[in-house]
């Protein structure tokens, strides 16, 4: 029986460490959950989907280099698409590739949290799909709002769980997503 699931990997690359804001600290907690988010569905026979953000010029253009696989990740995907949007769904071919698949639920998880993961959850949800959103298996770093207050990564971490949960997501660990995925296919 095919599975009707599909993990989403979302902008985990090396155009990242370009950025001012990049923290290893935050990238070593990352980096495991990742890994077995990606070993665990490859495993259960999950398609494995990696998506690149890609713009015009600066670390995020094909030309500067920084547009592959960020380091020591290792994912042998599935398919590939690239994406100038913060949703996945927007203009890469992803939802056709989706559709096509029979793929009914997503699993989310990437760089950062609170930017494209959080805005394709939201949009998966709302174009029918079930979204499973595992926040341990997203990025994200310290942002300071207009005020001058520093929001912490678990901060922002707390607050996509927020107002993901029980609208737009299931917010599940790495373990959750897979268990779902393995009784899917049974």
């Amino acid at each position: 029986m095919p599975h009707h699931s599909a993990l989403l990997v979302i902008d985990a690359q090396e155009s990242f460490r370009q950025r001012s804001y990049f923290r290893d600290d935050e990238f070593s907690s990352y980096l495991p959950r990742q890994q077995a988010l990606i070993d665990g569905a490859k495993k259960a026979g999950i398609p494995v989907v990696q998506i690149f953000h890609v713009d015009e010029d600066g670390a995020f253009s094909i030309d500067a280099g920084f547009v592959k696989t960020i380091a020591p990740l290792s994912l042998a995907p599935d398919t590939v698409f690239h994406k100038h949007r913060h949703s996945a769904l927007v203009g890469s071919g992803l939802d056709v590739w989706l559709t096509t698949n029979g793929i009914r639920r997503v699993i989310i998880s990437g760089i950062r949290t609170e930017q494209c993961c959080e805005t394709t959850a939201r949009h998966a949800s709302d174009v029918g799909y079930d979204v499973d959103y595992v926040s341990e298996a997203t990025l994200t770093f310290p942002m300071t709002d207009a005020g001058g207050r520093e929001w912490s990564a678990a901060e922002i971490r707390a607050r996509t769980e927020l107002v993901l949960a029980g609208r737009f997501a299931r917010i599940v660990t790495v373990e959750e997503a897979l268990r779902t995925g393995e009784k899917q296919a049974a």
